[in-house]
């Protein structure tokens, strides 16, 4: 029976890629006709080569972001799941009720923002960390450097969902490392699954353990790239290594820095492994927006003040990006 099963599942795979190759081979044929027979254009081969790609952009991002939009201005639901309404009354619904009713079955969106805010603010210590241990790492006489760096970006290399599911095992309250140090220790044990705050404090604990190493590795690449002539200058002033630091090694970093900053900040906001795993007695107060989202789609069913849901997250993270651009001007080598 499972044979069979897998038998089918490949079958259905199989047809579905086959589809979409003589799709992409008829959408390649026809632009190559229009650019070279029609419009007579010679470099007909760059819109071929491209085509496949914005073909990609509109399925995979256009559609959904239109379809999420859309969806959003409708009833649907379990109920109303096959024969959904859509109206301006109901999108002014779904967004009213974004900021006036619980997105979760008690908590409101507010508390649920501000949780997600100090959540995200856990980047700058990625930065802190990822910047300490680069330093480190950059010093010429370290030996067995090669080695530190594998070890030390074993983390970020390793599956997230794998990482996840380990340390919640080591938040366990009876065999989890943690307690058990902390009984050795003759300390109380900790209800790191069951208690609002330790739950959330081993969300943050965890990934920070995941982001340092992203952060090590944007730091060492911008320190190497840094000439040992403002150094050797530094050096024949009698600078000492904090103003090096403050004056030659951080402002030099900070274009590499700002965007991955940025990049950093999008990735944890919307970060859903991580809450999603460890949070699991599912306490609403360890929820942030992205899992909280989630819920309202798939435990909760409610597709269309979900979408709404989503967009309201979406604007949020939008505005928050530009106004870190702004102040820290992240992208001034690319817009000049």
């Amino acid at each position: 029976m499972n044979s069979q099963v897998a038998a089918r599942s490949l079958s259905q795979v199989s047809t579905t890629i086959l589809g979409m190759l003589i799709v992409i081979a008829l959408i390649e044929a026809l632009v190559f006709l229009i650019g070279r027979v029609l419009l007579h254009r010679r470099k007909v081969i760059v819109a071929m080569l491209v085509t496949p790609a914005i073909i990609g952009l509109v399925v995979l991002i256009v559609y959904p972001i239109i379809y999420e939009l859309v969806l959003s201005f409708s009833n649907m639901n379990l109920r109303h799941f096959k024969d959904p309404s859509f109206s301006l009354a109901n999108g002014i619904e779904n967004y009213i009720r974004v900021f006036t009713k619980p997105v979760l079955k008690q908590e409101m969106f507010w508390p649920v923002f501000f949780r997600t805010i100090l959540w995200t603010l856990q980047v700058f210590i990625h930065v802190a960390g990822g910047i300490f241990l680069a330093l480190l790492l950059n010093r010429p006489r370290l030996r067995f450097k090669n080695l530190y760096k594998g070890i030390l970006i074993l983390p970020w290399a390793m599956p997230q969902v794998i990482s996840a599911l380990t340390w919640r095992g080591e938040f366990n309250f009876q065999y989890g490392f943690f307690n058990i140090i902390l009984t050795k220790l003759g300390m109380t044990p900790i209800q790191w699954k069951a208690a609002p705050v330790p739950n959330f404090l081993a969300m943050i604990m965890t990934n920070v353990w995941l982001g340092i190493p992203f952060m090590m590795v944007i730091s060492l690449g911008a320190l190497q790239s840094i000439s040992s002539e403002y150094y050797e200058a530094a050096d024949m002033d009698g600078a000492t290594g904090y103003t090096k630091l403050s004056k030659i090694t951080l402002p030099l970093m900070k274009p590499v820095l700002a965007p991955s900053i940025m990049l950093g900040i999008i990735w944890t906001f919307n970060n859903f492994n991580i809450p999603y795993f460890i949070n699991e007695m599912k306490l609403e107060s360890s929820e942030i927006l992205i899992t909280a989202l989630f819920r309202a789609a798939f435990n909760f069913n409610q597709y269309g003040f979900s979408a709404a849901f989503a967009v309201v997250i979406f604007l949020i993270l939008f505005g928050l990006t530009l106004l870190y651009i702004r102040l820290t001007g992240a992208l001034k080598g690319v817009t000049e």
